[in-house]
């Protein structure tokens, strides 16, 4: 499979339609779409059976639940889930982010403002301001609030109580949270990536909520594209709808799936152009590595952050790259799926 793109284009990471990041004008859409309840959620069935168990008892015993942590990759259901947490509770919901939360001022107004048994979203938990994370501490252990009046040697600390909440936190950078903060969360779950028939659930599901007709096998062709991520699902359903509409009857069978994906060009195992782009690059231009990612980057006109954030993953999850002590190697499987000829290797990596 050749890339015919001019090398010189490069889709930005927020346009690409496998980036499992919400964009700002799909708000509205994603929540339309979202589950209410526990019963309506679908995959992540240990995760799913266990917090219907502490649901149940924090209900029993008329409780707050204990602070969950959520980690995983974006777009798997972590802020769904905090939905249907207050919803199963009947309790308020009040959300925010880490990046917002600049000072300890801000935290303070939203902590002051819950009510008993509300529950704090904080999305991105990991981008947290060190000393506003510390504002946290006291507040999720023993639900009070430190707070400093006057400056230097005149300054005294002044606790004031909180209404008794439960922090569901959410981060797709476990490693980026520091210890006591990891630490305060009873509950930590992580979400794993979706298999196909999960997938395909989902699409039926959005689908009918969307009163999109669609046969089975056309919803497991987007489920298999959709790199095991159900927002991702419902964004390739999303634009699939639109092909039918104008190129067909609004039905999504099998074929308009298909010829829909490839002018997406989105290939039968979810990669875009980029994916390709980053792995013939290291083929083509590097026979096959190792190579490394500084020079991947700078071939690529990319960030290097972006490469090992947004690129690698699922590259490497799939099986088509590897990173080696040398620097990144094309496997065999990306030779095959690309329809290329592996070299044959003295070194042993192949």
């Amino acid at each position: 499979m050749q890339n015919n793109k001019p090398d010189n284009i490069n889709m930005p990471e927020d346009e690409r339609i496998v980036n499992p990041d919400l964009a700002e004008d799909e708000q509205t859409f994603d929540l339309n779409l979202r589950p209410a309840s526990l019963d309506e959620f679908v995959g992540q069935d240990k995760l799913r059976d266990n917090l219907k168990i502490f649901i149940a008892a924090a209900r029993q015993r008329k409780e707050t639940l204990d602070h969950i942590l959520f980690c995983g990759p974006p777009g798997l259901g972590k802020t769904t889930l905090a939905h249907i947490i207050s919803n199963e509770l009947r309790v308020n919901l009040k959300t925010t982010s880490g990046p917002v939360l600049e000072r300890p001022g801000d935290l303070a107004a939203i902590l002051t403002n819950l009510s008993d048994m509300d529950i704090l979203f904080i999305d991105e938990i990991h981008r947290l301001p060190r000393i506003v994370e510390e504002v946290l501490y006291p507040a999720m252990e023993d639900f009070q609030l430190d707070i400093i009046i006057g400056q230097g040697p005149n300054a005294r600390t002044l606790k004031l109580n909180l209404p008794k909440f439960t922090l569901i936190g959410a981060t797709t950078r476990t490693g980026l949270l520091t210890s006591p903060l990891r630490d305060r969360f009873g509950i930590i779950d992580r979400l794993t990536y979706y298999s196909p028939q999960e997938l395909k659930k989902i699409v039926l599901r959005s689908a009918a909520i969307m009163k999109v007709d669609i046969m089975d096998d056309a919803a497991l062709e987007i489920a298999g594209r959709s790199r095991g991520t159900p927002r991702i699902a419902n964004r390739l359903l999303k634009r699939l709808r639109d092909f039918a509409q104008v190129l067909g009857d609004g039905s999504i069978h099998i074929d308009i799936a298909k010829s829909s994906l490839l002018s997406l060009d989105v290939d039968h195992r979810g990669l875009d152009d980029m994916d390709r782009k980053l792995l013939l690059t290291i083929i083509d231009k590097f026979s096959g590595g190792p190579v490394g990612v500084e020079t991947i980057a700078a071939s690529l006109r990319e960030d290097r952050e972006t490469i090992e954030d947004v690129y690698e993953p699922y590259l490497m999850q799939e099986g088509f790259l590897e990173r080696t002590p040398r620097g990144r190697l094309a496997t065999r499987h990306a030779y095959s799926h690309l329809g290329k000829t592996p070299p044959e290797r003295p070194d042993g990596l192949f």
